[in-house]
């Protein structure tokens, strides 16, 4: 700013100089534009000045520059000034002028980019949230919002193709599961009787018997095995959707009075807490009887298992004489170290699959016992119902 009106003085400097060369005499203009002569040259100075300015009846400050030049053999002094607090005034005001137009034009495109890009957005969001609502197990085909945008439309008909083919897969695996669990068990309950039929009215030598026997019982675990992986499919297909205020305390005592019914191992239940969930009542009662029977089935010696109930856990032991080789194997389907043949590897399985369903956190540890001769260890299976 002070760069240009230096350049300005000097401008009118010379434009003066010029005039009085060829005039002879420059008219002054009060404060602004001065000549006259004098008997000794001086050198060009620059500097601001505080002067009385008649047209604003006020004193302003001013960018003066004064020096002598020697036209026609006189001397003269050349003064011109510019005043330096009205150009600050313009650019202030400019700059404030443009800085208001460039925020109003922030605030205009900012609302007006809002709204369009709300409108744009609309139906994605739309969309987004009927597929959140969206469930396999209605009938109904997903109806989505339609947008002019070509990428959106295209979205919506590749997720409406995709559904639909999932709900399509679904009914039908749906159907699978619940056809199998028919037709087989029906065919296998037939060759059970049949034998028990043969066995009881037909003469047979020991061997016959032997092998017939043997026979029922490769049915019987056909039958157990056919029963556990349908009820894996029906709780991966989801189709567990009745939920209800379950006491554990309740599903456990109601299980021990059912096993003791059927073995003669002494089972202990110590409960220091009520354990209320919320879940389907078949699978609370299928997680308890699994975790159960896989107690009494691999219970050493016909020692007493104890069942315990404290916090938010429930613990189901048994004696045992060594730690499992693999115990983060334990829960995985078809996984068995005990070559019992009435063990179909789906008990513990089963149970996982459960606690995943709820969100519940089942684990396995050894307890290793050097107090007793009898029992050397304790397997210990637990669950966390509020992990």
């Amino acid at each position: 700013m002070e760069y240009e009106i230096e350049e300005e003085l000097y401008s009118n400097k010379a434009r003066i100089e010029r005039i009085l060369a060829k005039e002879g005499q420059f008219i002054d203009f009060e404060s602004i534009l001065q000549v006259k002569k004098v008997e000794n040259k001086e050198a060009e100075a620059i500097q601001d000045t505080l002067i009385y300015d008649p047209s604003q009846d006020e004193i302003e400050l001013f960018r003066q520059l004064s020096g002598t030049k020697e036209i026609n053999g006189t001397i003269y002094k050349i003064t011109v000034r510019s005043m330096i607090i009205e150009s600050e005034d313009i650019l202030s005001a400019i700059v404030l002028t443009f800085i208001s137009i460039i925020f109003l034009a922030f605030i205009f495109l900012f609302y007006l980019n809002r709204s369009h890009n709300e409108k744009l957005w609309q139906p994605f969001f739309l969309n987004l949230g009927k597929l959140k609502n969206f469930s396999l197990r209605s009938d109904n085909p997903l109806e989505l919002e339609d947008s002019e945008i070509l990428e959106f439309h295209e979205l919506n008909r590749e997720v409406k193709i995709l559904t639909s083919k999932i709900q399509t897969d679904y009914r039908n695996l749906k159907q699978f599961t619940e056809d199998v669990s028919h037709e087989m068990q029906t065919p296998l309950a037939i060759m059970q009787a049949k034998i028990d039929t043969v066995i009881n009215d037909v003469e047979i030598n020991e061997t016959q018997f032997q092998q017939f026997s043997s026979l029922q019982s490769d049915i019987s675990r056909l039958k157990q095995l056919n029963k556990k992986l349908i009820l894996l499919a029906k709780i991966e297909n989801d189709q567990f959707t009745t939920k209800e205020a379950i006491s554990i305390n309740n599903i456990v005592e109601d299980t021990i009075k059912n096993f003791k019914e059927l073995t003669s191992i002494d089972i202990q239940l110590i409960a220091n807490n009520t354990i209320n969930v919320r879940m389907d009542l078949s699978l609370a009662t299928v997680l308890c009887n699994n975790l159960l029977s896989n107690a009494v089935k691999h219970n050493l010696n016909n020692n007493s298992i104890h069942l315990k109930i404290f916090d938010t856990k429930l613990q189901v032991i048994n004696s045992g004489d060594k730690a499992l080789d693999q115990p983060n194997q334990i829960f995985q389907r078809f996984y068995k170290e005990s070559r019992r043949k009435e063990s179909t590897g789906l008990g513990l399985s089963i149970v996982k699959k459960i606690c995943d369903y709820y969100s519940f956190a089942p684990s396995y540890c050894f307890e290793t016992i050097t107090q007793s001769e009898l029992i050397k260890g304790r397997h210990i299976f637990q669950i966390d119902f509020y992990s």
